[in-house]
């Protein structure tokens, strides 16, 4: 494992985005694996279900694990890389802020929850639905369905993980610790992806224009 981790370090330090690019590659198709995974296996729990449905036996959808993994090596990579080293440049140099201090690791959650996290999901429901040969406007209908349940399920998670990345990881290892809980991102929103019209979202879509009302009528 030690060998690994220097093998990984030299890597980073030689190529530094293609190490990133290859590594989110490989953790976001291991991740589509799971969520297909995942899906299969909650499809066979309800309990009235034929016997010839139970017993299909899961076949993965390699077309898709190729294209979540391309996600991850086309944009994860290359955009992480760029956005925590440039993100932590500007607040250090542009804004004078003194590393690890509560303000500069604030501000770096802040502006990775406002800017990185939602530009993520767009570019990920947005890019699955071409890859899946949908038209314009069904990417649309998707990314309405999709964007704010996920949005909003994933804003009480990754802030929480980045108070710890950001105060305490160096710049250059931040991505790598975003990749390992990326394996378990990437199952999710594969997960969601695959739920399509699935009824908890439309309850959440509900649930966001009922709370609107409320507040307009306030």
């Amino acid at each position: 494992m030690l060998r690994l981790w220097r093998w990984y370090q030299n890597c980073l330090a030689i190529h530094p985005v293609k190490t990133q690019m290859i590594s989110s590659g490989v953790l976001w198709g291991v991740g589509d694996i799971a969520a297909q995974t995942i899906t299969f296996s909650m499809a066979k729990k309800p309990l009235q279900i034929e016997d010839k449905e139970r017993d299909k036996k899961l076949k993965i959808n390699w077309k898709r694990v190729a294209a979540t993994s391309l996600f991850g090596f086309g944009f994860i990579g290359p955009a992480g890389h760029f956005w925590y080293e440039g993100l932590d440049r500007f607040l250090k140099l542009r804004m004078g802020m003194q590393q690890n201090s509560v303000r500069f690791v604030a501000s770096k959650v802040a502006l990775d929850g406002i800017i990185f996290g939602p530009l993520d999901l767009l570019v990920f429901f947005t890019y699955m639905g071409f890859s899946n040969g949908k038209s314009v406007p069904q990417i649309k209908d998707d990314v309405k369905r999709d964007f704010i349940p996920a949005l909003a399920l994933e804003g009480g998670i990754w802030p929480i993980l980045q108070i710890a990345n950001f105060r305490y990881i160096p710049v250059r290892y931040q991505l790598l610790y975003v990749n390992v809980f990326c394996l378990i991102d990437s199952c999710f929103l594969s997960w969601i992806e695959q739920q399509q019209d699935a009824a908890w979202k439309h309850w959440f879509k509900q649930f966001l224009h009922l709370d609107g009302q409320k507040d307009k009528g306030g």
